[in-house]
């Protein structure tokens, strides 16, 4: 799943590659909260040594594993219409969350940081779903005033409450919440709002 290039010294770009893989696999058969530091190394064939090279907890390894195949997956190629390349990012989005290793990883993260304050940090400084949306909606609304954080939660958020909450991804209408995005002015301040309608 993870295509790393070989690059620097080859052992230890073998080694990072094995542990990168490894906590993707794990957290997928026995969920976050089984994995340990101990079980990475052992599926990965290293040392917990050779991890505390590159990673201090569990956490970090799995973002960057998923993050990795986060870029490749949210990746949406420039489209004709705003409207095209909103409804292809959210079915990107929705196949990454449904359907993906990497998108579990994330999802298991996305649940420890409600309750762990380190996590959250984490998520917060290298998301790499709040940084696929912040490039597809700065193309698809150049120059619009919003203030990008609000824009993201909207754009995502349905997404995100519909495969959390179990509902079938195939019942979710992506064209919908594209159109609703683009025609409500995402992310537009209070302030903005009232001025635009009081025009």
């Amino acid at each position: 799943m993870i295509e790393r290039q070989q690059v620097g010294r080859p052992r230890s770009e073998q080694a990072r590659a094995a542990i990168l893989h490894a906590v993707d696999d794990l957290v997928v058969e026995s969920g976050y909260g089984a994995v340990t530091l101990k079980g990475i190394a052992e599926r990965a064939g290293v040392s917990r040594q050779t991890i505390y090279r590159w990673w201090s907890t569990k956490a970090e390894i799995l973002l960057e594993a998923s993050a990795i195949d986060a870029r490749q997956e949210l990746q949406v190629p420039a489209h004709e219409t705003p409207a095209e390349d909103v409804v292809a990012y959210l079915d990107a989005l929705l196949a990454f969350l449904s359907t993906s290793d990497a998108g579990t990883a994330y999802r298991a993260l996305v649940g420890e940081a409600q309750h762990d304050a380190k996590v959250a940090e984490l998520l917060r400084d290298t998301d790499p779903v709040g940084q696929s949306a912040a490039e597809v909606i700065e193309r698809a609304l150049p120059g619009h005033e919003m203030r990008l954080p609000e824009a993201t939660a909207e754009l995502v958020g349905p997404v995100f409450f519909w495969v959390l909450s179990g509902r079938d991804p195939a019942e979710l209408d992506t064209g919908r919440l594209a159109a609703a995005f683009l025609r409500n002015g995402p992310g537009v301040s209070r302030a903005t709002a009232a001025r635009r309608r009081g025009r």
